[in-house]
């Protein structure tokens, strides 16, 4: 039997509530519902000067390109939301059910506590972030086949250079969205709402986003979230990427992320636990 505390414990109640089969649920059925949206039309989708260049026109051309369509749909939204409920909701869920305080009466310290919860959500996102390009590069190949990626600006790119280019933008999604998840576990230990910690986290992003769109902030424009969260495409639109994007994305969210849970950590070790 597992300790109350351990990671296998607590893998074993992330598997087990409703939201993270939901999550999952949701991420193996937008692949189809995409598959069942394109084949209603029947017809080019736009007959204007950017028919067939832009990634959604490219989308049903093969796996390759319907991959990169899912992923690029998904990231702009849905994986911050999944990031947000993964990382933001364990701990208020355990105060609203009157729990949390039960597992503190374990003898292992509060950081024990929220360390597990936090490596199991982490874990789970980098889960649902490769469940999901792998299931869209399956839906894909049986719907559209298994040409080459056609790359929107011209040109195409051979399996042997997209795979492991694939491979390196799955983990560049991943950290992209540690902010959020980061401000989703912060406020989760300060709240013993799950609602709230989602909700707070999510507004930040739109609210990044918003004044991401102000060209007047200029280069304070870089250190939002989300600034780089399509640097990613650089890699798969050129032979030649530049990195430099890539590189200040995942130093960026890294910041992020450490400061929002060091101050979550720091909060929850100096709070009165009482649900």
């Amino acid at each position: 039997m597992s300790a109350p505390l351990s990671f296998r414990a607590e893998i074993g109640r992330q598997l087990g509530r409703r939201r993270t089969v939901w999550i999952f649920g949701i991420l193996i059925v937008l692949p189809l519902l995409f598959v069942a949206a394109f084949s209603l039309d029947s017809g080019p989708r736009d007959g204007g000067a950017n028919a067939g260049t832009r990634p959604v026109d490219l989308a049903t051309g093969g796996a390759a390109n319907f991959t990169i369509f899912v992923l690029l749909v998904s990231g702009e939204l849905l994986l911050y939301i999944v990031a947000a409920l993964l990382a933001g909701d364990p701990v208020p869920a355990e105060a609203s059910w009157s729990s949390l305080r039960y597992l503190l009466t374990a003898p292992v310290a509060r950081a024990r506590l929220l360390t597990s919860k936090l490596v199991v959500g982490l874990l789970s996102l980098a889960v649902a972030v490769v469940v999901l390009a792998v299931w869209a590069l399956l839906v894909g190949w049986i719907a559209y086949g298994t040409a080459v990626f056609t790359i929107p600006g011209g040109g195409t790119m051979p399996w042997g250079t997209f795979l492991p280019r694939l491979a390196i933008v799955l983990p560049y999604l991943f950290v992209s969205v540690l902010p959020i998840a980061a401000i989703a576990f912060w406020v989760g230990v300060r709240t013993d709402t799950p609602l709230a910690a989602v909700g707070a986290a999510l507004i930040a992003y739109i609210v990044a986003g918003i004044l991401d769109s102000i060209d007047a902030l200029g280069d304070w424009r870089k250190a939002l979230p989300g600034h780089y969260s399509r640097a990613w495409l650089d890699l798969l639109y050129s032979s030649d990427p530049d990195w430099s994007a890539m590189r200040h994305g995942v130093l960026w969210s890294l910041l992020y992320a450490v400061l929002f849970v060091a101050i979550g950590f720091r909060r929850f070790d100096r709070k009165d636990v009482l649900s």
